[in-house]
């Protein structure tokens, strides 16, 4: 996994562009059936429309001295992201409103972008920015915008059932390690490992998109399938350093994936348990009203809280070997807690008699048994959302004794075992 982000990490990616089809093209070539879309730009996608495609081909910022301040060469955070084209001369004074730094991390180059709105710009360290003298300058950025398309790709793993679970990461920032690459390296490992898979109860389908825009058009172009098959989803980032293990749960917070993926990230070291009230990768996307994916996210540390997020300090250090192999070992333990849990649907409607089945007590007193409490609890919360192991947690009894109750009520045929369903009844 290290080595492919250390193969994709020079890739200068953008929302759409030669980027983004580069690095998708290269992951092709290790994914055999994954299928590279093209969607072309003005395409109204739910309330936003697909841009213009973005190519840069060389940027330069020159000092009155001829010194070169950023250079696209040495590193491609040195330009606004998605900046329009620009060749002039221009004083200090007003350069400065082209120009991005960090007062308080002096030497990083922060990563910034202008997707939305026409601008040109040049990221520099705030300490080469403070050493700026008086004089002209010639900013040069060779880049243009023309009609063309975004790009996505995706991979369907099948299982037994149609029933889909989404896998989602992006693939459109440049040269940033934990932010951007530990996300699709990560994912094609567990591509990779979940085609080795005998037998799957789940179909998978693995998406590799720009953020935002890119997880809006697959929505806007893939809707009747989401609607459909989708049982909720992944959402993957920032999960290859050594720091914490992190989930971010759905917009409700109770889905199947939310039980599974709260209990394992518990079982590692520094857990961080985030609610959709803290998002803001593409699970954002996928969980708003009518669209309503089920998608939490699976993290080490969280974007935003590492402190080289966002700057040319997130780089091929910050993800390491172990910390991409831990990231990898969370999502495959969410997983293989999905495929391994059992879940059940009650038969009758509303409350079923007891007693006719010799379930209950002969005579009612003022009390009634442990027993009988736990099998109306049961029955109660069999609703195609609740697994064994959610049982047991909710009732703080062991899973055997869950177990055994939830045979008991399917002999009675009270009880019929099912696949989870996407959202509460």
């Amino acid at each position: 996994m290290h080595e492919l982000a250390t193969e994709l990490f020079p890739i200068t990616r953008s929302i759409t562009g030669p980027g983004v089809r580069q690095t998708l093209s290269r992951i092709a070539e290790l994914l055999p059936g994954l299928v590279i879309h093209e969607v072309p730009t003005g395409t109204k996608v739910l309330d936003w429309t697909v841009p213009r495609e973005w190519e840069i081909n060389e940027a330069r910022l020159t000092g009155p001295n001829g010194e070169v301040i950023a250079d696209l060469a040495d590193s491609n955070i040195h330009v606004l992201n998605y900046s329009s084209g620009v060749d002039t001369q221009i004083e200090l004074s007003e350069l400065q409103e082209h120009l991005h730094s960090l007062p308080d991390m002096p030497e990083a180059i922060p990563y910034v972008t202008s997707y939305y709105a026409d601008n040109w710009g040049f990221c520099i360290t705030d300490r080469a920015r403070q050493t700026l003298a008086e004089g002209s300058y010639h900013a040069f950025i060779e880049a243009r915008h023309s009609e063309g398309s975004l790009t996505y790709a995706e991979l369907l793993i099948p299982g037994q059932s149609e029933q889909e679970v989404l896998i989602s990461t992006y693939v459109c920032h440049p040269s940033l390690g934990n932010n951007e690459l530990s996300g699709p390296v990560v994912t094609v490992a567990l591509a990779r490992w979940l085609m080795q898979q005998k037998s799957l109860r789940f179909s998978y389908r693995i998406v590799f998109a720009p953020e935002t825009i890119g997880a809006i058009t697959y929505i806007a172009t893939n809707r009747d399938q989401l609607s459909d098959r989708t049982l909720g989803g992944i959402n993957l980032t920032c999960i290859g350093d050594d720091g914490d293990w992190s989930y971010l749960a759905s917009r409700e917070g109770n889905h199947p994936l939310d039980r599974i993926a709260s209990r394992v990230v518990q079982t590692f070291s520094r857990p961080r348990v985030y609610s959709y009230l803290d998002r803001g990768s593409d699970e954002r996307h996928y969980g708003m009203p009518g669209v309503d994916v089920p998608m939490i996210s699976l993290m080490r540390t969280k974007y935003g809280v590492y402190p080289e997020y966002h700057t040319s300090l997130d780089d091929l250090t910050v993800i390491t070997p172990s910390g991409l192999q831990g990231g990898l070992n969370l999502v495959r333990q969410t997983i293989e807690g999905l495929e391994s849990s059992r879940y059940f649907v009650t038969t009758v409607l509303g409350e079923p008699q007891l007693g006719k089945r010799g379930l209950y007590h002969r005579t009612h007193a003022r009390t009634v048994s442990d027993v009988i409490l736990a099998r109306t609890h049961i029955l109660a919360y069999s609703d195609g959302q609740h697994s064994v192991e959610d049982l047991a947690e909710l009732l703080d009894l062991p899973t055997d004794e869950v177990e055994e109750l939830v045979s008991e009520l399917c002999e009675h045929g009270l009880l019929e075992e099912s696949l989870p369903l996407k959202r509460s009844l």
